[in-house]
C-alpha cells in the first residue's frame, strides 16, 4: 500500500517550522524561543540607543569645548555601568528561570507513550526502528517517521558516528545523538500532516542534506501504514518481470552490499532499508522527490548530488537502467 501524500496536509511553508507548534511537546519551546529572541533584540536596541546618545553627547561636548575634556566626577560614569549591569543580571536570571522552567515541562509526554521508536543517525541519513514492543510489528525504515495523531511518541536516539542533533521544530526541541550515548526525546502531532524533521548539529560536508519527514496519521491509516511496511519486499517472477528480474540482479550484486531489501539477499547494513522504497515521498534523506528520475539522477550521480556521501555514483547503461528503474518500481 503506498499512502497518498495528496491527501495529508502538507506543513511545507518555512516559516511554519518557527511560528505554528503542531504538539504539546513543541509550543513551549517556540513560545521560549521567540521570548528569547524579543530578549536579544530589546538588548541590540538598548545598546545601540545608548551608543547613539553616547556618541552625539561627545560630539557636543567636542564642539562646546576647544581643549581635552576633563572628568571632574568619575562616579557619574559609573552609575550608568552599575544600573546597567543590575539590569542585565535580573533579565538574565528571569530567561534562564523560564528556560528551566520549559524545559521541565515537556521533558516528559503527560501521559505513557503509545509507541517507542529507536533513531540512529548517520552521515547523512536517519535509521528508523520500529519494535514490536507496543504490539505492532516490527521493521526499519529511513527517513521517514510515521506516528498516531493525537498520542505521544517516544524517540530513542542513537548515533553510529558522529553527534547529530534530531529537530521536527513544530514537534519538540532539538536533542542530540551522541556516539555511545543514548538520549530520548518525545513528541506528540496534534493534527494529520507532513512535518519536517533536519539535523540541526554540524556534521559534516552533508549536514544541510540531512532531513527527515514525519507523517501524522490517523489510527486506521498509520495501522495500515505500518502493516504494509512490516512486509518483505514483493517477490518479483515470471517472463512478464524478465526487465524487473534482470533490475534485481543488478541491485543484488551492485547495491546489497549497502542496503537491505527484506525478502531478498541484499541484507547490507550501512545504507537505508529500501523494502518499500516507492512508498516514500523524499529520497537521499529529503535531497530529492521519489520520482523514477530522480532515483536513476541520484544512483547515477550521487556524489555530484551529494559530496561525500558513502553512496557511491554507478555508471549504468541504458538497458542497465531501465531494469533497475523497473526493480524499484517493484519496492511498495
Amino acid at each position: 500500500m503506498q499512502w497518498k501524500v495528496e491527501s495529508i496536509h502538507m506543513h511545507a511553508a518555512p516559516l511554519d517550522y518557527f511560528l505554528h507548534a503542531a504538539g504539546p511537546a513543541a509550543g513551549p519551546t517556540m513560545v521560549l524561543g521567540w521570548a528569547l529572541a524579543a530578549l536579544s533584540m530589546a538588548v541590540i536596541v538598548i545598546v545601540a540607543l545608548l551608543l547613539a546618545v553616547a556618541t552625539a553627547r561627545r560630539r557636543r561636548i567636542e564642539a562646546d569645548h576647544a581643549g581635552p575634556t576633563i572628568v571632574r566626577d568619575e562616579k557619574t560614569g559609573m552609575r550608568w555601568v552599575y544600573i546597567g549591569t543590575g539590569i542585565s543580571s535580573v533579565f538574565l536570571i528571569a530567561a534562564l528561570a523560564y528556560t528551566l522552567f520549559t524545559l521541565d515541562s515537556v521533558a516528559a509526554p503527560p501521559r505513557a507513550p503509545s509507541l517507542t521508536l529507536t533513531v540512529t543517525a548517520y552521515d547523512w541519513w536517519w535509521k528508523v526502528e520500529y519494535s514490536d514492543a507496543d504490539g505492532g510489528p516490527a521493521l526499519v525504515t529511513a527517513n521517514e517517521i510515521h506516528i498516531p495523531v493525537g498520542e505521544p511518541v517516544k524517540i530513542v536516539l542513537k548515533s553510529a558516528d558522529v553527534i547529530h542533533a534530531f529537530w521536527v521544530p513544530q514537534l519538540a526541541g532539538k536533542t542530540q545523538t551522541i556516539p555511545g550515548q543514548i538520549n530520548e526525546q518525545w513528541i506528540q502531532a496534534d493534527a494529520p500532516g507532513v512535518y519536517r524533521g533536519q539535523c540541526s548539529q554540524f556534521c559534516g560536508a552533508q549536514h544541510a542534506h540531512m532531513a527527515f519527514e514525519v507523517v501524522a496519521q490517523d489510527h486506521a491509516a498509520f495501522d495500515a501504514w505500518r502493516s504494509t511496511e512490516a512486509k518483505p519486499a514483493t517477490p518479483v517472477a515470471g517472463a512478464a518481470n524478465a526487465l524487473a528480474l534482470h533490475g534485481q540482479k543488478l541491485f543484488l550484486d551492485r547495491c546489497a552490499g549497502c542496503h537491505t531489501v527484506r525478502g531478498t539477499d541484499a541484507n547490507g547494513a550501512q545504507a537505508p532499508d529500501l523494502t518499500h522504497l516507492d512508498t516514500r515521498r523524499l529520497i537521499a534523506a529529503g535531497t530529492m522527490t521519489n520520482t523514477r528520475e530522480h532515483q536513476l539522477d541520484w544512483i547515477a550521480h550521487a556524489q555530484r548530488i551529494k559530496p561525500d556521501s558513502l553512496m557511491p555514483s554507478i555508471a549504468l547503461t541504458a538497458n542497465d537502467a531501465a531494469a533497475l528503474s523497473a526493480y524499484l518500481a517493484t519496492l511498495h
